[in-house]
């Protein structure tokens, strides 16, 4: 089995408390998720003090202010990630992250030690943030919402030039594309990226999320896809499992009537724990795709299928017909596909009605 690997998005929504965060992390393990992942930013770095609010944060959240004062709250300070880090490990569960700013990336990687990074889809266009990522040579997870092909591709040519081009290498819209186009480029991603479909948008309508958008991310850029899920409920990402992603991150939360932006968004934990265990459970049914009697079938056979068999008393040496001659179960006599070249031969010997046919 090709396990998929489930990321529990607890975000923000600790709503800027480490106690709610650890118990966050402690409800993701239970849940069978194999990484949680925060949001490390700081709000002075990511946005000006006049940005407004989406539409679905104001309307999650029940109050109108701006992006400043809603990120100030959620904020949780460089030492509470490191206790976060050190809850993880204790845990048995990894932890993951996702810069808003340079200065958090750096601490990400420089400090915490984070060899997987989150790009989220509101950077994917930032291509200076962008680079900055590729430059720490970490396997990147990218996240494609409300992005185009041409957007994707353009931001995998900035990942291609920070991972292989020299440090002193001046960047450009040319050299990106050089280095996406070249075979080093190529090969350095299909080993670091990963590219999750999704739509940005919370929740997001079951119309506007298009599924096989990752078969057409496969197949554009050979590269391993994902899903990123902002859909009510836990069914979409289970069928993406179906589907063939090879990552699924959810938003979860401790509670669904907590304030804040993302919880109405999110899975509370009973909810999360069904949702791993889908993804678990349609993992291992999709096997290998390898067809063929499978060990627990096997004893089946027998019961299951048919033999040759006298349909009526046949005497030595008189000619199978088709008034004589049929199939029933068990199949533990000869093949059906026999009964044409039997048709006109002759009984070795007599057979009562519902015998099996000899060779």
């Amino acid at each position: 089995m090709n396990k998929v690997l489930v990321i529990a998005e607890a975000g923000v929504n600790h709503n800027g408390s480490l106690d709610m965060a650890l118990a966050l992390v402690d409800a993701a393990k239970a849940a069978g998720a194999d990484v949680v992942k925060f949001q490390t930013f700081k709000a002075k770095n990511l946005v000006t003090k006049e940005a407004q609010q989406a539409e679905y944060q104001s309307r999650n959240s029940g109050q109108a202010e701006s992006q400043f004062a809603m990120l100030s709250r959620l904020e949780l300070s460089f030492e509470a990630h490191l206790q976060l880090q050190a809850h993880c490990k204790a845990q048995g569960i990894a932890f993951l992250s996702t810069a808003f700013d340079s200065e958090s990336l750096a601490f990400l990687v420089d400090t915490l030690g984070l060899e997987t990074l989150k790009i989220p889809s509101g950077e994917l266009t930032n291509a200076p943030f962008v680079l900055e990522h590729a430059r720490r040579s970490c396997r990147l997870i990218v996240s494609t919402g409300m992005a185009t092909l041409r957007e994707i591709e353009a931001a995998l040519g900035v990942i291609a030039f920070g991972l292989t081009a020299p440090l002193d290498a001046p960047p450009s819209e040319a050299a990106f594309a050089a280095a996406y186009a070249s075979a080093e480029g190529q090969a350095a991603l299909r080993q670091k990226v990963c590219l999750l479909h999704c739509t940005t948008e919370y929740p997001a309508p079951l119309n506007d999320i298009h599924l096989n958008a990752m078969a057409t991310m496969a197949g554009a850029f050979g590269l391993e896809v994902g899903y990123s899920d902002h859909s009510a409920g836990i069914s979409i990402p289970i069928a993406a499992t179906a589907l063939g992603a090879q990552v699924i991150e959810k938003h979860f939360t401790l509670d669904r009537q907590l304030p804040g932006p993302d919880h109405k968004a999110s899975l509370e934990p009973d909810e999360l724990k069904a949702m791993v265990q889908g993804i678990r459970d349609v993992s291992l049914a999709l096997g290998s795709g390898q067809k063929g009697p499978q060990p627990s079938e096997i004893k089946n056979k027998p019961v299951a299928r048919k033999s040759l068999v006298a349909t009526a008393a046949i005497k030595a040496g008189e000619p199978f017909n088709a008034g004589n001659l049929g199939c029933k179960r068990p199949g533990t006599g000869l093949s059906p596909y026999r009964y044409w070249a039997l048709l006109g031969t002759k009984a070795l010997r007599d057979y009562q009605e519902g015998e099996l046919i000899d060779g």
